[in-house]
């Protein structure tokens, strides 16, 4: 760990991400649970340490044992799990612009952000497509980029929360390349010294020479001609139908992919439950589970806490990495 700590956004207090938080933390050593503190509603994190039964003391400062709150004030919240609020929305907000807050301040090591809901989130008239368009509206980012890694797999995408009409619009030469080289610095900075690097194609078999588009040969595949000149080891684009496969059995470390479901759906295919969510392009380091708030099953105690886990052990290597490259 760290000298400061990682902050665990709580996300919506309708939905799972109390929950989660505390059944996470509660099953780490207790030595362990000084390493991070959730902003949150302090209310919020009782009612999900008794929906889940678990033993976990919460406390307004760092203490052996307990898990450190910092408690975000937010009126209006309808103190019960699995409904659509405004209220929740503006809460989902200002635990994230907390979070901004002490991270680019030096006073915490990284982010793991729990589940926000987007109608709730621009109900309260905060108008983001998700976390990382808002982490970079608040860290005065222009880019960002959202990667999906697991074990086997590891996804950066091009474009995400937008119409497919607008992914392909998006996918430029230079967007491709330097989400190349986005991806190829990241797993670097991981570990991989020669990342190998695969790009997606945006056409069935990337076209078939223009029968199926042209955008792989005047968008996709001079991105990647861009970045290879510059020497990082990127092949493509290669039809998408093939390269994830490839990719899982380990002729690839990351493949770009064009636009949101063809990268995700990949992923939750083969580690729905340990996927974890990384923005990339920040100042800061956040990383997230990779499932949504679940309002059917808050409050049940029923919620899995494993990808909670996944998300907390990436954001410990990212902030050991960020700290070795200081």
């Amino acid at each position: 760990m760290t000298d400061q700590p990682i902050v665990i956004t709580m996300g919506d207090p309708s939905g799972v991400g109390a929950e989660v938080t505390v059944k996470a933390i509660a099953s780490l050593p207790p030595e362990a649970r000084g390493g991070y503190a959730v902003i949150g509603d302090r209310d919020t994190l009782d009612r999900a340490i008794t929906a889940s039964g678990v033993t976990l003391a919460l406390s307004d400062s760092a203490k052996p044992g307990a898990l450190q709150v910092i408690h975000v004030p937010v009126d209006g919240l309808p103190g019960r799990f699995g409904v659509l609020s405004e209220a929740c929305g503006e809460a989902s907000f200002r635990y994230i612009q907390r979070a901004v807050e002490l991270t680019s301040g030096g006073k915490a090591a990284g982010i793991v952000t729990a589940p926000i809901n987007k109608e709730a989130l621009n109900a309260a008239g905060h108008h983001y497509d998700g976390h990382t368009g808002m982490l970079a509206a608040l860290t005065g980012c222009k880019s960002s980029w959202m990667l999906l890694a697991s074990e086997r797999l590891n996804v950066i995408h091009v474009s995400t929360h937008v119409s497919l009409k607008d992914a392909i619009t998006r996918a430029t030469p230079e967007r491709v390349a330097e989400t190349i080289r986005t991806g190829h610095r990241h797993l670097r900075r991981m570990g991989i010294e020669n990342p190998r690097i695969a790009v997606a194609g945006i056409n069935p078999h990337c076209g078939e020479n223009g029968l199926f588009g042209r955008e792989d040969d005047l968008q996709t595949g001079p991105g990647v001609e861009i970045a290879r000149a510059e020497g990082i080891d990127v092949q493509g684009p290669i039809s998408a139908d093939t390269v994830f496969h490839r990719a899982y059995n380990g002729a690839f470390d990351l493949v770009v992919a064009q636009y949101h479901d063809q990268g995700h759906i990949p992923i939750k295919l083969i580690a729905f439950d340990s996927a974890v969510n990384v923005s990339l392009g920040l100042p800061i380091d956040r990383s997230s589970v990779d499932h949504g708030t679940a309002f059917d099953i808050a409050g049940t105690g029923r919620a899995n806490h494993v990808n909670m886990l996944s998300a907390l052990d990436y954001a410990g290597k990212l902030a050991q990495g960020r700290r070795a490259t200081a």
